[in-house]
């Protein structure tokens, strides 16, 4: 009996008799209160518990010989989709038009509305050394001496482009580039043309506006939360003209979700340069996009909180919330007796 009387003497939770117990209106609504306080932190707790958080390590980047995919959607509104041209060149300087890739061109009227698709597939590649963008004096000799006059082709390209230019169209360029895993720039811009076509369809590079939206561009698929600087840039010109330049720095990324999927892709910051045209300029506005790769690669992995940590959590929330509820019954309950006693008092005199 010694034994069983000391091993109640450590009961933290003693029972009160029945008749001892007194049941209030006050305490009902605490209660009451309670309950929905602890229900709305447990599914708090079970909603952080179920959501997943990112840790983020990095390392150097050991990938070698893989492409690069750029993915491409921008708005040229005052370039008709017959002149924009888009070209590629790599750090070894070899030059590379349309790369093999899916580049499609919308034709825009001056709402904005497609009016015809185009796809890019009579690009053909081109080396760098017989294909200058800069307007130097050796270009011009070259167009020179293949072209003396205009042939057929060529004025009825020139009229069409001068009365999409009258109509206000514009063109849509999407698609997606593969090109080298090697610092390298692409640019968009009127180079495809002949020289001597470029100057009467535009009339000199000044009248050249390279205005542009950039919906969308990306150097591999989208994971959860990242967020691509250039989406949503909208560049216009007014009576001006100019070449823009995108400085980026790609981070090479690897999203590893909870089911252990990986997700190869990459992020990139970005600086921006606009140079406006000088009239006495040799060289045609364009719109670049310079890149260069970290040497670092960033790892984001996905991780679920352990059912232990739920457990300890929801001990403390809960067992917090019932201990306050408590104290606040007590202190209304002692409020309330404190009101009414002299009443009470009153009515016997």
């Amino acid at each position: 009996m010694g034994v069983k009387q000391a091993i109640k003497s450590l009961d933290a939770f003693p029972r009160a008799e029945d008749h001892l117990l007194q049941k209030t209106q006050s305490g009902a609504l605490v209660s009451v209160f309670g309950l929905v306080i602890m229900a709305i932190l447990f599914l708090h707790e079970l909603r952080y518990y179920i959501t997943t958080y990112t840790i983020h390590q990095m390392s150097v980047d050991l990938k070698r010989g893989e492409t690069l995919p750029i993915h491409i959607n921008m708005t040229f509104p005052s370039l008709p989709c017959d002149v924009v041209s888009i070209d590629a060149i790599d750090m070894s300087g070899k030059h590379e038009v349309d790369l093999d890739t899916n580049i499609w061109k919308l034709r825009l009227n001056s709402d904005g509305h497609i009016i015809g698709t185009e796809y890019l597939s009579d690009l053909v590649e081109k080396e760098h050394t017989a294909h200058k963008h800069d307007g130097d004096k050796d270009q011009h000799e070259d167009s020179d001496q293949k072209i003396h006059g205009f042939d057929q082709a060529a004025e009825n390209m020139v009229k069409k482009v001068k009365q999409a230019l009258a109509h206000g169209e514009g063109c849509q360029v999407y698609g997606v580039l593969d090109v080298q895993r090697v610092a390298g720039n692409f640019h968009i811009s009127v180079h495809g043309l002949n020289i001597y076509v470029a100057q009467m369809i535009f009339e000199g590079s000044n009248n050249v506006n390279v205005s542009h939206i950039i919906h969308d561009l990306s150097f591999g698929p989208k994971y959860p939360g990242i967020h691509n600087p250039l989406d949503g840039t909208v560049r216009v010109l007014h009576d001006t003209s100019g070449t823009f330049k995108y400085y980026i720095k790609i981070v090479p990324t690897e999203y590893r979700y909870i089911s252990k999927e990986v997700l190869p892709t990459n992020q990139f910051s970005v600086t921006e340069y606009f140079s406006p045209m000088k009239e006495f300029d040799r060289t045609w506005p364009a719109v670049y996009f310079l890149y260069d790769l970290s040497p670092i690669t960033v790892t984001i992995r996905e991780e679920r909180r352990s059912f232990l940590h739920l457990i300890t959590r929801l001990c403390a929330v809960l067992g917090g919330t019932f201990a306050l509820t408590g104290m606040l019954d007590r202190w209304m309950y002692r409020l309330l007796e404190a009101l009414t006693k002299p009443k009470a008092r009153s009515v016997f005199r």
